[in-house]
């Protein structure tokens, strides 16, 4: 009984710290969605100063553990920049707090990863479309924005929308560079309370209801997307 107490008293705490959580989760989500398939793109691409670049990007981040990603950007950005102009900036105040060095690590391996979902999403649509465009008169970049990109995420919107929720609960990995979200809030309560086990229950109470709402939301917008392949069967 004193356990299940313990546990809810750490909730207001933790609940007051998802804020940041879902900051993460969005922003990192808009980048890595953005840069992912640019990303993409460029892979796609026939010229290899293009292709190269996005290939080794995409496999280098891929190829690594996040953990490991944010250590390198925090850890080594935080040595390099305040040798620099930075450090006399109007920028430092933002640059030395720890959550613009999580976003840029989330965003990076969450591109790294959508953009390979996106490419064979790309792949995946038949030539004869895009001949079709081609004779009607469109450009390459209107069969770009109007065919090929609208078609490819209705055909990767389930596999973008399970990232999404794994990056909403990687984002506790910020945690470890003094970022105060969600896990880092719960770390900091077993400092304060010296409770192992009920901080950390409190903390996957919240996950587990974020998932579950967010879930439900992305349930909604994956369907009105492809609602038009149910309405073909």
């Amino acid at each position: 009984m004193e356990t299940i107490t313990n546990v809810i008293s750490f909730l207001p705490a933790l609940i007051k710290a998802m804020p940041l959580t879902l900051l993460l989760t969005a922003t990192a989500g808009i980048f890595g969605l953005v840069i992912g398939t640019l990303a993409a793109l460029a892979r796609l691409s026939k010229h290899r100063l293009l292709a190269w670049p996005a290939f080794a990007f995409t496999f280098a981040f891929r190829g690594t553990p996040l953990l490991v990603q944010i250590y390198l950007i925090y850890y080594g950005l935080g040595q390099v920049l305040p040798g620099t102009w930075v450090r006399h900036s109007f920028l430092w105040p933002y640059l030395r707090d720890g959550l613009w060095y999580a976003i840029a690590a989330l965003s990076l391996n969450q591109a790294s990863y959508n953009a390979e979902v996106i490419r064979g999403a790309i792949q995946a649509i038949p030539r004869g479309q895009i001949e079709a465009a081609l004779s009607v008169g469109m450009r390459p970049w209107t069969i770009l924005r109007r065919v090929t990109l609208p078609q490819a995420f209705r055909h990767c919107m389930p596999v973008l929308t399970s990232d999404l929720i794994i990056l909403l609960k990687t984002t506790s990995l910020a945690s470890t560079i003094t970022v105060l979200e969600v896990m880092g809030t719960a770390r900091m309560l077993q400092r304060q309370s010296l409770l192992i086990f009920e901080p950390l229950i409190a903390a996957g109470i919240i996950y587990f209801a974020v998932v579950f709402i967010l879930t439900r939301i992305m349930n909604v917008v994956e369907f009105r997307m492809t609602r038009y392949r149910a309405a073909r069967v």
